[in-house]
């Protein structure tokens, strides 16, 4: 079983394989919805995995690495949430 290397280029290939290199163009929106959808995706590979292995069709290690990485993914982006609303606060806090 090959493994894949760990590739995020702007976040848009969460810890998956490198997506094609977005246009200077795109904004911070876009990468946004870029690593949403990534999360999205590593969160249904995990499913489909589990449910491979609890059907006998899979690999357990396949299994528990795709829930791992799935979990990282989560974990990236709740820390990414988190510091853009610390980023907020501290704007907000600013005095005019």
């Amino acid at each position: 079983m090959p493994i894949d290397p760990i590739s995020s280029p702007a976040l848009g290939g969460l810890l998956g394989p490198a997506a094609p290199a977005a246009p200077a163009a795109a904004g911070f929106g876009e990468s946004l919805n870029r690593m949403l959808s990534a999360v999205d995706s590593t969160a249904s590979e995990a499913n489909t995995a589990v449910s491979n292995m609890v059907q006998g069709t899979g690999d357990v290690h396949e299994a528990m690495i795709a829930l791992q990485r799935s979990e990282m993914s989560l974990q990236l982006t709740v820390q990414v949430r988190n510091k853009l609303v610390s980023a907020y606060q501290e704007i907000m806090r600013m005095s005019i």
